[in-house]
């Protein structure tokens, strides 16, 4: 007797679960924390990491999961303050404000001076889009 499609769950590959890619995210953010912030070295390996991603994001490569239904009317409240940061680092970065009025990258950077602490935010970047590349 054959089972209907909807009920059989493909297996995840064997690289494709969590104590295969964790590793992985972690060796890839302490390479990244060690790089000097908004150094061309540490520019180019965003820009590596980010195209790898987006390039197994549009191909079939990674098995996806499903996306939410609908997003709740409670998701606008977090939205907002993310769409007012975005512009507000856009236009401050576009204008080149400088020391006077100074983006929120570089009010974070002493934050960021710190290895251990740059590759704790390399870590949640590349988790982050690693969630994206998965829906």
């Amino acid at each position: 007797m054959e089972h209907p499609s909807e009920l059989s769950v493909a297996e995840p590959r064997a690289w494709d679960r969590p104590v295969v890619t964790v590793p992985v995210l972690v060796c890839l953010s302490l390479v990244g924390g060690q790089l000097p912030s908004f150094s061309a070295s540490a520019n180019l390996y965003t820009l590596g990491t980010g195209g790898a991603l987006i390039w197994l994001g549009l191909g079939n490569r990674v098995p996806r999961r499903p996306a939410p239904r609908r997003l709740g009317a409670g998701a606008v409240w977090w939205v907002l303050p993310a769409a007012v940061f975005g512009v507000f680092e856009g236009v401050t970065f576009v204008l080149a404000a400088g020391d006077e009025f100074p983006t929120f990258s570089r009010l974070a950077d002493p934050l960021l001076e710190d290895e251990l602490v740059r590759s704790a935010a390399w870590f949640a970047w590349l988790a982050a889009f690693w969630g994206l590349v998965r829906r």
